[in-house]
């Protein structure tokens, strides 16, 4: 979802289309390719790792050696009820879908449930927006030139 904002912003500000935006010779990484990889697979790799684990043996993950940097399980506990669904305060630190009160997080399921619901909308929303900046693209178009900005 944020890259269909991240295309608009990015296009803004550079004058970049989004398609050619790594063939520009002056553009500037602040890191390798290969340290941006190798760091997207460890750390999604270990969290979904956890969800894998935590799907088959549900509440494995919630254990204190299984999250050695919180003070309680409970931090990370799956409050939703829901099994490979995440939660706690560190899910929902705004506190969006909850409150926490005495440092234990206490979930508000009528929000969740509308927040998920929202989620997946937006997430198919926003599909649908890359499906045609790629035809665009295609076409040598841009989503800002589409619009006519």
């Amino acid at each position: 979802m944020t890259a269909v904002v991240g295309i608009f912003i990015g296009q803004a500000w550079s004058g970049v289309p989004w398609f050619e935006a790594g063939a520009d010779p002056g553009a500037i990484a602040p890191f390798s390719f290969g340290s941006l990889l190798g760091t997207q697979l460890l750390l999604m790799g270990w969290v979904e790792s956890k969800r894998w684990v935590d799907f088959f043996n549900p509440k494995s993950q919630s254990v204190e050696w299984a999250t050695p940097w919180s003070k309680t399980a409970e931090n990370f506990a799956n409050a939703t009820g829901q099994q490979g669904y995440p939660g706690g305060k560190f899910f929902d630190p705004l506190g969006l879908a909850g409150t926490i009160r005495n440092g234990v997080y206490i979930p508000d399921y009528d929000k969740l449930e509308r927040l998920q619901l929202a989620e997946i909308k937006h997430a198919r929303i926003a599909m649908l927006a890359m499906l045609i900046f790629y035809f665009e693209a295609g076409q040598g178009k841009t989503p800002l030139g589409a619009l006519g900005l």
